[in-house]
Order: structure tokens, then C-alpha cells, then sequence
């Protein structure tokens, strides 16, 4: 069965490709903050229901007050079994079976929000349907990468840029899938 929910890769990462500085802050995004512009992501918040992450940017996000994602159903992988809460399910299971089975129910689009860590894993088994990334302007020199090394080549098709007043650039690319070839 092939499932219309889509894996969506929706972060922001700056110029030279980091995501955070190495202790995990990521300050230097609150340059691109407007009241005027939230560069789309209410629209894309309507688009999925169910959110992916790491359990260091579990973790981080706590740090900010109340979790964002209440409304939406929410995993977060971890190598340590934890009881589940209020508004996540842990999971230290096989990615692949955990996206199995999310796909087999009806819903909406599903978000991987990060980390790095997490990011690898999906891209090293090219589990990943579209990438949203918006690129910050500023070089950090240092920090955590969002594309590490040693992954498969993947191929993208350029689905769409904008460029906003902030210096901002997102960029969405969808996975390019290989032919199906039939065989005579």
C-alpha cells in the first residue's frame, strides 16, 4: 500500500549548513523573527498531524514553556524507553516500522522537525518525501550540522523558492522517486 502522507523535512538551517551551535541554542534564528511574516509555516501547521523528533529537540523545546504540537500526534524517538505523557509517544523502536504503521492510518502530511541525529537516520533510508528548508543568513562557522556525512545520494526535484525581505530563502524539494521500468 502506498500511503498519500508524506514525510516533510520542515527546518530552518543557516547559510553554511548548521542548525544549532554545538550546545544545542539557536539564538541566531530569532534574526529572521517578524511580527509581519511567519514564512508560511501556520499553512504548513494545517498541513500535517502528526510530528517527529529527536528527543534532544524534545528536550529543547520544553525549555520554551508549554508544547507547541498539543494538537497534533507527536513521537519522539528515543534510545530509552519512557513511559508515555500528555502529548508525546516515545519510541525506541525500528523507524521504518513506526512510519509503517503512521502511514497505514488516514491523516495528514507527517512533520520530521529534527534533530540532526534523527535527520540522519530517515535521510540513510531515504525516508524522506519533501525538504523544506529555510536558509538563514548567517554563517556560524560551528554548531550542529543538519546534513552530516557518510548518507546515500539522493536525488531532489526543485519544487519551489522564495526569497524573503528578512534574507531568508526557503527552498522545497521533493524526493525524486526512480522509474518503475517494465520488463518485456
Amino acid at each position: 500500500m502506498i500511503s498519500n502522507r508524506k514525510i516533510v523535512l520542515y527546518i530552518a538551517m543557516s547559510l553554511d549548513g548548521y542548525i544549532a551551535r554545538d550546545n544545542g541554542d539557536i539564538d541566531w534564528l530569532s534574526m529572521v523573527e517578524s511580527h509581519d511574516e511567519d514564512y508560511g509555516y501556520k499553512d504548513f501547521l494545517k498541513s500535517v498531524d502528526t510530528v517527529i523528533m529527536g528527543r534532544r529537540t524534545y528536550d529543547q523545546m520544553l525549555t520554551f514553556g508549554d508544547f507547541p504540537y498539543k494538537d497534533k500526534k507527536c513521537y519522539v524517538i528515543s534510545r530509552t524507553t519512557r513511559p508515555k505523557d500528555n502529548y508525546v509517544e516515545f519510541w525506541s523502536g525500528d523507524i521504518c516500522k513506526l512510519i509503517s504503521e503512521i502511514q497505514q492510518k488516514d491523516g495528514l502530511n507527517i512533520w520530521l522537525v529534527g534533530g540532526a541525529q534523527i535527520v540522519g537516520e530517515f535521510l540513510s533510508k531515504k525516508l524522506i518525501d519533501k525538504y523544506i528548508i529555510s536558509v538563514i543568513p548567517i554563517l556560524l562557522g560551528k554548531g550542529i550540522l543538519l546534513f552530516r556525512s557518510n548518507r546515500p545520494e539522493i536525488r531532489l526535484q526543485l519544487c519551489r523558492n522564495v526569497a524573503y525581505p528578512s534574507g531568508l530563502v526557503q527552498l522545497s524539494y521533493d524526493q525524486t522517486r526512480p522509474e518503475k521500468t517494465l520488463i518485456h
